[in-house]
């Protein structure tokens, strides 16, 4: 499961993905990137549907 959190980047406010506390590369994104993953939330899901195998 996910590890979630928040920081920040230059006063803006970032949202850190982690696959475990330990994950040494967490997937990180702003405000502006998490509208536009929600806006194709659908796809993605497809996406990771058809290419999990």
């Amino acid at each position: 499961m996910a590890v979630v959190s928040e920081s920040e980047y230059k006063g803006r406010p970032m949202i850190v993905l982690k696959s475990s506390e330990e994950d040494k590369f967490p997937f990180q994104f702003g405000l502006k990137k998490a509208k536009l993953i929600l806006e194709a939330i659908e796809d993605i899901k497809k996406f990771v549907e058809k290419n999990d195998k």
